[in-house]
């Protein structure tokens, strides 16, 4: 019979007391983490400023809407594939109406940029979620600040939404970190990840990074269930081959969330071969049935529609290289590169050429610069110094041979990989491949603090908790010196201004064509069907708009001012603009007479677009008729 005694003294010192001070461990927690969430949003958000994070949330919202994977950012190489795998040669393509609509324009045009993971996982939030895409008239108070647009609604949803998949992150990482070290790694481990600044900035980016990390952290926890199996089996036999199966998932889920994280199947493959104690060949064809399973079935239908395998996203390999500089093979409808007299084998040739440079080029930076900092803190050089530290336990030592042949491919993938895109925003975009080894790199560099913090001789026990405390301030300390003042400014102007997009969107009607610098920004806050700035404004802009929809409104911004004035064709055109361009914003819209040279002797060809119809500061609009904006 349990007497009173018995149950007080079993909640003051027995298993009720630990349990109560467990329940308030976590609590303290939770309360801890919301207080901080909190704290970030209202210190230091922003609005999306990455093409991708806009691309991705766009085609979400397609996808929400019934429109099945359409985008309304239209890449100009997207059309050529398209048209390429209808038989029609660039010629044809661009001299002749192509037939059927061909360039899918006047319809849904399909995605070839994208994988389809972090679309479809938006996708069902906005099904779910109150999203509010159009900015209302009338401010509301968190939204905007003295009475001006301040925050975009979808954007600051889907951020605490990554913020959600953070906080999911962490506790993975501390699970992990108990089991494979001590409770003391693992909290350590956890909170140096939560006060890691460039991860905080990654989650409000709008990026698929944070979900790729979670994918990245399962597929960890499946490594180390297959290597304890190998060594104290539990499991059946099947055990072993349902882990190795379950790795290959992984890594396809992974590729169809970001194409780049695919190449894991070689150190997984790698692994599995290496350290499985017998039926090797059939564990590791486990693994690469299980990659093909996931992924292949997205290859096909973007084969279908392109000829490539992934679509647009191949040319990265080429973009941004002497062949191809900047986004030029991107923005080109008729692109001389694929054209060549190697039209046959056009990516391959290419690559032949760029490869070997583009490699030696970027790796070179990547060791430079973004290895030192590989987990976004400086507790990464724990772990490089690390790597000389030989662990007893087999698990941590083989886990850790995964993780450097892991980081080897992925500078590799990266370096081959940049694009434009890494220098418009240079830590924060998607081919940023080495944050991925952040959970990892973070739990191997305190563990090494820990083993040397042991060896210290302190002067009192209390002093071990002091350092512990140092180490782990100082970690955060980046993303604490970001929430106190000053504040930051949500807007990412120049060169995006939500209100003015969806004005600028507001001067043409639903089922027209529009061309900018910033297509992705139209798309995503304008609603409206947007073409990439062609690579040339007197062929390429009229073969669209003669041959294959026509082009109603140019919308300009600040995003290439400096590279217009520089740029031939449209940078006479924005000079002859500014010449033109009234300092009253009352006097539009206005009538401009705009023309491109032929060269030579020939007249200048005039150009279509002769109304200016708004003039914001560094944004310019121009179309093809005088017409007001459309009511809502």
């Amino acid at each position: 019979m349990v007497t009173l005694q018995d149950l007080i003294h079993h909640l003051e010192v027995g298993e009720g007391m630990r349990s109560f001070n467990r329940v308030m461990r976590i609590v303290s927690c939770v309360f801890a983490v919301l207080i901080l969430v909190a704290a970030y949003d209202l210190r230091a958000y922003r609005n999306f400023s990455t093409q991708e994070a806009m691309d991705s949330a766009q085609l979400a919202r397609n996808i929400a809407e019934g429109k099945g994977y359409s985008t309304l950012f239209v890449r100009p190489l997207s059309i050529y594939l398209l048209q390429q795998r209808q038989g029609l040669s660039g010629g044809e393509s661009t001299n002749n109406p192509a037939p059927a609509d061909a360039a899918r324009l006047k319809g849904p045009h399909p995605d070839l940029a994208n994988p389809p993971a972090y679309p479809v996982l938006l996708a069902g939030l906005m099904k779910v979620l109150p999203f509010r895409y159009a900015i209302p008239s009338k401010p509301r108070k968190f939204w905007s600040f003295q009475g001006k647009f301040y925050r975009y609604q979808p954007d600051f949803i889907i951020a605490l939404c990554n913020q959600v998949l953070l906080m999911g992150l962490v506790v993975s990482a501390f699970f992990m970190a108990r089991r494979l070290f001590d409770a003391n790694v693992a909290w350590v481990s956890a909170i140096v990840l939560m006060g890691t600044e460039m991860l905080w900035r990654f989650s409000v980016s709008g990026l698929s990074t944070i979900l790729l990390l979670l994918v990245f952290m399962a597929l960890i926890w499946c490594l180390v269930l297959f290597e304890e199996e190998t060594r104290q089996p539990k499991w059946t036999r099947g055990g072993l081959f349902l882990l190795a199966a379950l790795a290959g998932v992984l890594v396809g889920v992974g590729g169809l969330t970001r194409y780049a994280f695919g190449v894991l199947i070689i150190p997984v493959l790698l692994f599995v071969l290496i350290y499985s104690p017998r039926t090797r060949a059939l564990l590791g064809a486990c693994a690469v049935a299980g990659f093909a399973l996931v992924i292949l079935p997205w290859v096909l239908r973007t084969y279908s529609l392109s000829g490539m395998p992934f679509g647009t996203a191949n040319y990265a390999l080429i973009e941004n290289s002497f062949v191809s500089p900047e986004d030029r093979l991107e923005r080109s409808i008729n692109p001389e590169l694929l054209r060549s007299v190697h039209n046959s084998l056009p990516f391959l040739t290419a690559a032949y050429h760029v490869f070997p440079q583009k490699l030696v080029a970027n790796s070179r930076a990547i060791l430079q610069n973004d290895l030192p900092r590989l987990a976004g803190t400086w507790v990464s050089a724990f772990f490089l110094v690390g790597l000389l530290v030989k662990f007893r336990s087999p698990t941590l030592s083989k886990l850790r041979m995964f993780l450097v042949s892991a980081l080897i491919i992925l500078v590799a993938t990266q370096a081959l990989g940049r694009t434009k895109l890494s220098e418009d925003s240079p830590d924060i975009n998607s081919e940023n491949l080495l944050i991925l080894a952040a959970p990892l790199v973070v739990m191997y560099g305190v563990a090494l603090f820990f083993i040397v913090l042991d060896q210290l001789e302190l002067p009192f026990l209390q002093m071990r908790s002091v350092v512990i405390s140092v180490f782990g301030s100082i970690a955060c300390l980046p993303l604490i010196l970001t929430i106190l003042p000053p504040k930051i400014s949500p807007l990412v102007y120049p060169p995006y201004y939500p209100p003015s997009i969806q004005s600028a969107v507001g001067w043409t009607k639903e089922d027209e064509l529009m061309m900018s610098d910033v297509p992705w920004a139209v798309a995503w806050y304008g609603q409206s069907q947007c073409i990439s700035l062609s690579s040339n404004a007197r062929v390429e802009f009229f073969s669209i708009n003669d041959y294959l929809k026509p082009i109603s409104a140019l919308y300009l911004t600040s995003q290439t001012v400096d590279r217009w004035t520089q740029s031939g064709d449209w940078g006479n055109l924005f000079l002859q603009t500014i010449r033109v361009l009234p300092g009253d914003n009352s006097k539009y819209p206005l009538h401009v007479a705009l023309t491109l040279p032929q060269g030579g002797s020939a007249p200048p060809i005039p150009f279509p677009l002769q109304y200016l119809q708004a003039g914001w500061p560094m944004q310019l609009l121009f179309t093809y008729r005088q017409h007001w904006p459309t009511s809502e």
